[in-house]
């Protein structure tokens, strides 16, 4: 059991304030009501009592838990409100579990991505959840007229060792009311009942009934249907535009162009969209939108300076790869001599292309702005981010922009990237009603955040006993090379050499799925079987030495990885 410093303000403050620790802030205003299952409204009770901003309580013992973050499949709706019912040590099949919406001074981190959640997150929902249960205590406490600390608590149920006993139903109106705790306790990790134990995904259900869960499902009364045409290439923009067909087909509200970010607008890094100008087709149904689509008469052109192809970016990697940098990523030893002296060399080069997310869920967000408030929902990684664009193109304090947060459908990566909520939220001002905004599955293929087209060409050297000597690499990338010159074989090698080259692109380009690494760990491993093949040795045993020799008599101290864990691995 950890005794820890709760660092909270006490309720009688009226401003919430983040706690020391960087993880919760506790917040005493009612949460949104819930939205339970069929199955949970027989046991719906009568009041609920908020205990702070992760939970409250019903009277007759029901738990619901608010999940912070944002879901992609990753489960964080079901595992971020497990660890606050471990240390609230009520019974897992008490909890309904909601889906929190975007306020980064209850939550503070409410992000998908890094694979951060649970890490940045652990520390906050279990203070969450013990400062929650020492409340229940305490309520207790006082109604028996003893201490606390002869309490015990067990899936929702506070006793005594005289037998008194009462559900957290019972006390939860106290609780309350008291103050928050300065220290609580945290339960020893032997002692966990939900953590660590097969949980079903709470989203499950609905899943497997195809049941309101994902951005396309949202719907709200009097709202329309938006779709965009983008430019037709990277760089480009509106020539002429004749709608005069579009608009007088059944359906259609309204056709114009506008400016996603208007001049004057604070980007936040998320606003990565290569198309800032673009035409809006908005109606009643997407079967209309999108036949007016199609009806639309455009002409775009290249703004002076741009103008990319497929062939041209292949030929400036190549260009790139032929050149050497001025100053070298990292440079162990003397790799230019061993390759000189060299009995042996092998050389490899490994490419791969701009890839699109073809997510299985198409970009959609759903927006309301009105004169002094924008009311946002959809699929989003970075709610943050997105509220701070909006505001600042709707020139309106952040505080009355909300996000409301919906299951995503895939596109790990895509929605860190927040263009089309903000291209949503302009379309919503422009025309005076409600939209959800949809991409078409074409929009989604050809205007989407890319994996950069990627080179890297691996290089090892050999003496005369065919003992490896040297290795050399070398890789370029548009917007970024993806060489990561400090991991693996860094380190392992006494002559070593990375380089790193950068094509400065128009294209929108973002994470992927594990940034650089899906291509990069290919092209390494491939390369390592390669070299183990000319040593005459067993690939997993020749990986093996190089981590010894990591762990044993490492080259250099900036070394990101540990090998030891590697090893363990193969």
């Amino acid at each position: 059991m950890t005794l820890i410093k709760t660092k909270y303000n006490r309720r009688s403050f009226l401003k919430v304030t983040t706690a020391s620790t960087g993880g919760i802030i506790l917040g005493f205003s009612w949460l949104a009501s819930c939205s339970p299952t069929p199955e949970q409204i027989k046991q719906m009770p009568d009041e609920w009592f908020n205990i702070n901003a992760f939970l409250k309580i019903g009277d007759n013992g029901i738990v619901t838990i608010m999940s912070p973050n944002p879901e992609i499949g990753q489960n964080v709706k079901t595992s971020m409100p497990m660890i606050v019912a471990e240390e609230l040590d009520v019974d897992w099949k008490d909890v309904i579990v909601e889906q929190a919406g975007y306020d980064i001074q209850k939550y503070t981190r409410q992000l998908a991505g890094g694979s951060q959640s649970i890490r940045q997150g652990w520390q906050s929902l279990r203070m969450a959840g013990a400062t929650a249960r020492r409340m229940l205590m305490e309520a207790a406490a006082k109604q028996w007229g003893v201490s606390a600390d002869e309490l015990t608590t067990d899936k929702g149920v506070i006793s005594h060792a005289s037998g008194k006993s009462m559900t957290y139903g019972e006390v939860a109106s106290a609780a309350a009311g008291i103050e928050v705790p300065e220290e609580v306790k945290l339960k020893d990790p032997k002692d966990f009942k939900i953590i660590g134990h097969p949980t079903k995904n709470v989203d499950g259900p609905k899943i497997i009934k195809g049941e309101s869960l994902f951005g396309l499902d949202y719907k709200a009364d009097g709202m329309l249907i938006a779709m965009i045409v983008h430019p037709e290439g990277f760089g480009m923009k509106l020539k002429s535009m004749d709608a005069t067909e579009a608009k007088a087909m059944p359906g259609i509200k309204d056709v114009f162009s506008f400016n996603v970010y208007p001049e004057g607008t604070e980007k936040q890094w998320s606003d990565v969209n290569a198309f800032p100008e673009q035409i809006a087709i908005v109606g009643n149904s997407t079967w209309e939108v999108m036949k007016a689509k199609k009806a639309l008469k455009v002409e775009w052109e290249y703004v002076e300076g741009t103008g990319e192809s497929t062939t041209n970016y292949m030929e400036s990697l190549s260009a790139l790869m032929t050149k050497d940098t001025a100053e070298p990523a990292r440079k162990d030893g003397d790799p230019d001599a061993a390759f000189k002296s060299a009995a042996k060399t092998i050389e490899r080069e490994y490419s791969a292309p701009f890839l699109a997310h073809n997510t299985l869920e198409p970009m959609n967000f759903f927006a309301n702005v009105t004169a002094d408030k924008a009311e946002l929902v959809g699929p989003v990684q970075t709610p943050e981010y997105l509220s701070k664009t909006i505001a600042q193109v709707l020139g309106m304090p952040e505080d009355n922009v909300s996000i409301m947060m919906t299951r995503m459908g895939g596109g790990f990566g895509r929605r860190l990237y927040g263009n089309f909520g903000v291209e949503a939220t302009m379309i919503s001002k422009h025309v005076g009603a409600p939209i959800k905004l949809v991409y078409s599955r074409e929009d989604d293929m050809t205007q989407g955040t890319y994996r950069p087209a990627y080179k890297v060409k691996y290089s090892a050297a050999f003496d005369e006993s065919n003992n490896l000597t040297a290795i050399k690499i070398k890789g370029a990338g548009v917007d970024g090379s993806p060489v990561f010159e400090n991991r693996f074989p860094a380190g392992a090698l006494d002559n070593y050499l990375s380089e790193n080259h950068n094509l400065v692109s128009t294209i929108s380009t973002g994470a992927w799925r594990a940034p650089r690494s899906n291509f990069i760990a290919f092209a390494e491993q491939s390369f390592l079987d390669e070299v183990a093949e000319t040593m005459g040795k067993d690939p997993i045993d020749f990986r093996l030495e190089l981590f010894d020799r990591a762990k044993s008599n490492p080259v250099g101290e900036n070394n990101d990885y540990d090998p030891e864990r590697y090893a363990g691995v193969l």
